[in-house]
């Protein structure tokens, strides 16, 4: 019985759960394998087919409340089926944005918001994404210049850009975070942050798609705004209050990238170990080997102990506790242990690795991307020093 800082779920309750929505993946996986993402990598084109799969399988409705037509759970099911599609081959970066985006917008967006903007997506109607990083802003979200202003009738008009936007072409909606007052101009560098849900056919919107060389259907977008639009629905929550609802959201984005990592690591993982069972060119299989066979078990090690801290954080964000060291060092160890296990991967397949018909090289930018992004490893590294270790801040 998990009974840490007063979660109560016993350990068989918790792996149902997990396994439960795994064992519904592993049926729309089957007819939408890893060849099918990637003749969509191929062809450049959503992977429509999955998608409206997994709604149809209600999945796309996991984390949403039955009321609003989800199919209830928590961020936990969610985390366990960004997972269950990683393990298989066919991670998808529009679950991760469409996960954090929906956080804010349930906890408090007014019903009709939520029926509005969160309902279609889980049925894969609608397909929301999230808009936060700016060129000059990077890491540091408060810097951000984008700015809404009132505008007549009441809504806001929106100006400024965004960039490494994923699926920004294939959205319905975007969650975007601007300010609605200048950084020079607040005292709390947290003041002045503020949500919308944006229409993307709301004129004034210009994409441009970035060169980003990562193998998954959804490409990285520039987005620029300019005097879009907005009617006063567009609001999420309180002007200028955006701040703690933006730090919901992003620490379920830790755990649904920690989830697709260890899922993504575990996958290529076992590609090495079939292939460690098959080549013989000393007579013996290579697995058998310490020097290759001690770097998978390593890797698989921290795999594991990556998998028990992302749940562990998973049920303490739908407690409605404070996840937010939890989440950031499941993301933390899930990137290394998949960056452990794709090392591994392509050390035992040697100059096979580097082909692509092995399927092991075009594993490797995303898993990689993991340290980076949705946020990079120093800044969680950062956070866990100053909020978990009470050090000094660096920055």
């Amino acid at each position: 019985m998990n009974t840490t800082a007063g979660i109560t779920t016993s350990t068989e309750t918790l792996n149902a759960r997990i396994r439960d929505v795994q064992e519904a993946t592993r049926g729309v996986t089957t007819l939408y394998p890893r060849s099918y993402i990637l003749q969509c990598i191929k062809e450049d084109c959503f992977p429509d087919e999955l998608w409206n799969k997994l709604g149809e399988f209600g999945l796309l409705g996991l984390s949403i409340p039955e009321e609003y037509g989800g199919s209830g759970g928590g961020v936990l099911e969610l985390t366990a089926l960004n997972e269950a599609l990683a393990l298989a081959g066919v991670p998808t970066l529009f679950l991760v944005v469409t996960g954090l985006g929906r956080v804010p917008i349930v906890r408090h967006g007014t019903p009709e918001q939520i029926k509005k903007y969160v309902t279609p997506t889980c049925t894969g109607e609608k397909k929301l994404c999230f808009a936060i990083t700016e060129p000059n802003a990077g890491t540091n979200s408060f810097a951000m210049t984008t700015l809404a202003t009132p505008s007549a009738g009441g809504g806001w008009t929106l100006n400024g850009q965004k960039v490494f936007i994923s699926g920004a072409r294939d959205a319905d909606y975007m969650l975007v975070i601007a300010r609605t007052t200048k950084a020079s101009e607040v005292k709390n560098r947290t003041d002045g942050i503020s949500l919308f849900v944006l229409d993307m056919k709301t004129p004034g919107i210009q994409l441009t798609q970035l060169n980003i060389q990562v193998e998954t259907a959804e490409r990285q977008y520039m987005v620029f705004f300019d005097n879009v639009e907005m009617p006063a629905d567009a609001l999420i929550g309180e002007a200028g209050k955006g701040a703690r609802l933006m730090f919901e959201g992003l620490n379920s984005e830790r755990l649904l990238a920690a989830g697709a990592a260890i899922g993504l690591g575990d996958y290529a993982l076992a590609k090495a170990v079939a292939y460690s069972k098959d080549r013989k060119p000393f007579g013996k299989p290579i697995g058998s080997y310490q020097a290759l066979q001690h770097r998978m078990a390593q890797a698989k090690a921290q795999i594991e102990a990556a998998r028990l801290m992302t749940y562990s954080a998973a049920e303490r964000f739908d407690a409605g506790e404070d996840a937010g060291a939890h989440a950031n060092m499941a993301k933390l160890l899930g990137s290394q242990a998949a960056h452990a296990a794709i090392e591994a991967a392509l050390q035992t397949h040697g100059g096979y690795g580097f082909d692509r018909d092995y399927d092991i090289v075009t594993l490797w930018p995303m898993i990689r991307l993991m340290e980076i992004a949705p946020i990079n490893n120093e800044m969680l590294l950062n956070y866990i020093g100053e909020h978990v270790l009470g050090l000094p801040k660096s920055y």
